[in-house]
């Protein structure tokens, strides 16, 4: 049995009026939603990364936004969250010569990560304190005592996976020994990245299969596109077609029990 973690993130409004969402908070929602769905039915095997890449593109500039440069979404494999293969979001010339081409096969399992601004989808750090952190395979002899104890604890207990530094029952000493860590690259910091003000940012986040009979999403939340107007849409024919396209994927036992209970049913007729 081969084990993969789940990847999933939900950003939700809480409508206090009952009237829609609209202006630009509606434009970056619908086109992080649809880029979503049009990268959803782009992964299946033969495909390669970059149409992934483009599409989402396409579907942010419908609604006069943009995706924010260089956000990665990972193949997952087993222990892992940042397999091989990956999916890079507007990249500069810089990031597209880093990234290298894939192509899709049955079986994989990604991790999809859409993230759009309204902005330039610039993802800028700023003084805001990283919490987040993730070991690494870099090897290095720790020389303080409150490095090697941290450090021991993060292979114990989250191994390869992201951690909170509020998990420790420490969190002021665990603060001490990160900082030897991060400067040896034993682990690494999940920044925070921030738009300009006044922009909005949405994010999409799922799990999918790539199965012999269509790409099955396993993570995920309804999402109510009524309740979002935006003056923008989509005009291209060709993405319309895509986000409309179904993604219901029926297993082969499923259709040939389905065609023997047809056929069952001529018979008795």
């Amino acid at each position: 049995m081969v084990l993969y973690l789940l990847l999933d993130t939900h950003w939700w409004l809480e409508l206090q009026r009952k009237n829609k969402v609209t202006g630009r908070k509606a434009d970056v929602m619908l086109a992080a939603y649809y880029a979503a769905e049009a990268a959803l039915r782009m992964i299946k095997p033969g495909n390669q990364n970059y149409v992934v890449t483009d599409v989402i593109n396409k579907i942010a500039e419908e609604y006069k936004c943009k995706p924010v440069e260089g956000m990665l979404s990972f193949q997952l494999q087993q222990g892992r969250i940042d397999g091989e293969k990956t999916i890079i979001q507007n990249p500069t010339e810089a990031q597209r010569k880093e990234v290298e081409k894939c192509e899709f096969e049955t079986h994989d399992v990604f991790g999809i990560d859409v993230i759009i601004s309204t902005g330039e989808g610039i993802g800028r750090e700023m003084e805001s304190r990283v919490t987040i952190y993730r070991k690494t395979d870099e090897v290095y002899s720790l020389k303080l005592k409150a490095s090697k104890e941290f450090y021991s604890k993060v292979k114990k207990s989250y191994g390869m996976m992201p951690f909170n530094l509020r998990s420790f029952d420490d969190e002021k000493k665990a603060r001490m020994g990160v900082v030897e860590c991060v400067s040896h690259k034993l682990v690494e910091p999940y920044p925070v990245l921030w738009e300009k003000p006044n922009d909005f940012v949405a994010q999409f986040k799922y799990t999918v299969l790539l199965m012999p009979n269509g790409p099955n999403r396993i993570t995920g939340l309804p999402f109510d596109v009524d309740a979002f107007h935006s003056e923008h849409s989509i005009k291209n024919e060709e993405l319309k077609k895509l986000v409309s396209a179904t993604t219901n994927v029926k297993s082969k036992s499923a259709k040939k029990k389905k065609k023997k209970q047809t056929d069952k049913k001529t018979e008795t007729s």
